[in-house]
């Protein structure tokens, strides 16, 4: 199966979607072009008035020395603002210049009559003579000017710019608008045929593609194809394909959103855009909405600390149970929702009649995982070297998104050392690298660290390779990975639903040997074994907490299920002080157990442990194989990693018989071949 929302699907087309916060920034833009366009007008109008100076103002007594004088050349006289604006000859004592003066002199209205005017022609018969009466009308529009100009502003840059964004919200705008993407079979280009692992929950969705094929097969006898389908699965196992998959077989319109883009930061809008995305679909109708992340706006109602009827989420959901119950029996629209907390959601949203089916979408097995990487390898030059089942047993746990990711990272190792294709070791260092991080080479480290980090290391590799109740040990390494200073890998032979007793007996073993062994053979402990010490704290808490898996406080659950966050303190637990007392001492008791049997363990295999950490400090890393040789006497024959510094095109030889080590294995218990599924510490 492929991970949700694969790189390599080609993006959706249709309608495209408004960007969120469309109508802000579409604002935001226009007011910041206009105050450009002000802050360029209000400069050249500075620029102007440097270059055409103001009149200069003079009293009544100088204009009159102007006119017996005869120095007016040219007269305005305004009646409207009592003024008169005109223009003298130079003088001597003026600024050098050709153009006449300009000046203004402000003059009694009730005095600019008929026998002022011919005065001043009799004075001044060579002078330019021009009157001005003001126009009632203009008065007027310049008195509610200042009016208009603010009503102007605040129509065009507020109520007109939110108004035209959109028409589905009314004053809201584009907010009321759903925000889904639109995609068809041409845009996607996905079928079952793209999707592997989860033949099952391909099974179920089945009966959906038919009903969109053909409606009237399931209407002749009076069926009701299921409304809403819940995928649940854990993140990258490949519900957004799944549904995108029903969507290209059945080809039929893939209206897609997610929960959070219902949510918005004025209340109603989440409910509007609900109604404007089931509107759509019916329009659209045979089609397929797909809610995605729906515990967003799905969780169940009264949670929060609020608690009123005003909550925006709350009111989203309840539009989406009122439009899911909306539907007629011949709407050919089907809801696919898809989270990975259904246990959150609220009971009337999965009830019968909204999303009437559950599929489980479970992280794939050991079949799965190989039908994924045939999938996701089928556009990449594979090496003749490549086993795809064993990296397939190799990745236990993984998700779809996780080995679309390895086959990734594997074609890019390959790239980066010039290979023609990719080989097997670099799908094996893809794996580590997605799951444990980047192994760190270049880390220059204590050579007494790296001497107590192989001994750890060897104590974790022997123990697994005797115990015969876990999973087989596949390799050993003290280069550095992500936050672990070397990890101890194992290759599972088949994927665990349920840990027996035994099984979990030989994790404790295995987590308790690497302090124990780093203690032995160093004389020192160190925060290495932080990991190992959780670990085995958290395997032995649930066998005696939740998997019932001792004597004394037998067959009952005391793990605080769905409790935990806000309200939990110790006075809420299920059960007395005295039983969480008798839990602490019964963990201590069962590592303790671990512990000591781990101890006479490592002292029957004294030398095994010395021969594994001086091969590490050698070679750095060590197979599986190679390990169980050194147990049983032998020694490597192959390049050191010093030989490989001094001559890269040295290559590793394979494991072969040479000299015994020290002595012959001690007698002792046989534990068997095992490992850890996850590296140890």
């Amino acid at each position: 199966m492929s991970k949700d929302n694969g790189p390599m699907q080609k993006p959706a087309e249709g309608p495209r979607p408004e960007r969120p916060g469309g109508p802000n920034l579409k604002l935001s833009r226009n007011l910041l072009s206009w105050m450009i366009l002000m802050g360029t007008a209000m400069v050249l109008l500075v620029y102007l008035q440097s270059r055409y100076p103001s009149p200069e103002p003079i009293t009544l007594s100088k204009f009159y020395s102007y006119v017996d004088d005869g120095q007016i050349e040219r007269l305005i006289i305004n009646h409207g603002e009592g003024k008169l604006e005109g223009w003298r000859k130079r003088t001597g004592a003026d600024p050098a210049g050709t153009e006449p003066v300009r000046f203004v002199v402000n003059y009694p209205q009730g005095a600019m009559d008929s026998e002022f005017l011919r005065e001043l022609r009799d004075k001044l018969p060579k002078a330019d003579i021009k009157e001005e009466k003001p126009n009632p009308y203009l008065v007027m529009l310049l008195q509610f000017l200042p009016w208009l100009i603010l009503f102007a502003f605040i129509w065009f840059f507020i109520f007109r710019q939110i108004r035209n964004v959109g028409t589905g919200g009314g004053m809201l705008g584009s907010f009321g608008r759903s925000r889904h993407r639109v995609s068809t079979k041409e845009h996607t280009n996905i079928t079952f045929a793209d999707v592997a692992g989860i033949e099952e929950a391909k099974d179920e969705v089945q009966e959906i593609v038919e009903f969109l094929k053909s409606p009237k097969k399931f209407q002749r006898l009076g069926g009701r194809i299921p409304r809403g389908v819940l995928l649940i699965g854990e993140p990258g196992c490949g519900k957004t394909l799944l549904a995108k998959a029903i969507a290209g077989e059945a080809d039929v319109p893939f209206l897609s959103i997610s929960g959070s883009d219902f949510v918005e930061m004025f209340v109603g809008v989440g409910a509007s855009r609900v109604r404007d995305l089931f509107k759509q679909a019916k329009d659209s109708a045979p089609c397929i909405i797909f809610l995605d992340e729906i515990d967003a706006v799905g969780r169940r109602r009264g949670m929060g600390f609020g608690g009123g009827g005003h909550d925006e989420r709350e009111q989203t959901l309840n539009a989406i149970l009122v439009e899911m119950d909306g539907f007629d029996t011949n709407d050919q629209v089907i809801v696919i929702a898809a989270t990975n907390r259904a246990d959150v959601l609220d009971p009337a949203l999965i009830r019968p009649g909204r999303f009437d089916r559950q599929v489980y979408v479970p992280l794939p097995d050991v079949k799965g995982r190989y039908e994924i990487l045939k999938v996701h390898t089928r556009k990449v030059k594979l090496g003749p070297n490549v086993d795809l089942k064993r990296v397939a047993r190799g990745t236990a746990g993984f998700s779809g998104a996780e080995l679309a990711a390895l086959v990734n990272e594997g074609a890019i190792i390959a790239a980066m050392a010039d290979k023609d294709y990719i080989e097997h070791d670099d799908l094996e260092e893809a794996r580590d690298k997605v799951r444990w991080g980047r192994s760190k080479r270049s880390r220059i480290i204590d050579e007494s660290e790296k001497k107590a980090t192989a001994y750890h290391e060897a104590g974790h590799a022997l123990v697994q390779a005797l115990e015969k109740n876990a999973d087989p040990l596949h390799k050993v390494s003290i280069v550095p990975r992500g936050p672990y200073g070397g990890a101890t890998f194992s290759l599972p032979e088949r994927d665990r639903t349920t840990y027996g007793l035994k099984y979990l007996q030989s994790m404790l073993r295995v987590c308790c040997a690497g302090r124990i062994a780093e203690e032995r053979f160093t004389g020192d402990i160190n925060s290495g074994a932080m990991g190992d010490i959780r670990q085995a704290t958290s395997i032995a808490r649930k066998m005696i907490a939740e998997w019932g898996m001792n004597r004394r406080l037998g067959f009952v659950a005391y793990a605080d299920e769905g409790r935990g966050g806000f309200f939990d303190w110790p006075g809420n637990r299920d059960y007395a002080d005295d039983t969480a007392k008798a839990i602490d001492e019964e963990v201590q008791k069962l590592v303790d157990e671990a512990y000591k049997q781990t101890e006479a363990v490592l002292q029957q295999h004294d030398d095994q442990v010395r021969a594994i950490a001086e091969a590490l400090l050698k070679f750095e890393t060590l197979t599986g194989d190679e390990v169980h040789a050194i147990i049983r006497g032998e020694t490597l024959d192959r390049a050191t990693v010093t030989d490989l510094l001094d001559d890269p095109g040295a290559m590793p030889k394979p494991v072969g018989v040479a000299r015994p080590v020290k002595a012959e294995p001690k007698s002792g218990p046989d534990l068997g071949q095992g490992p850890l599924p996850q590296p140890s510490s």
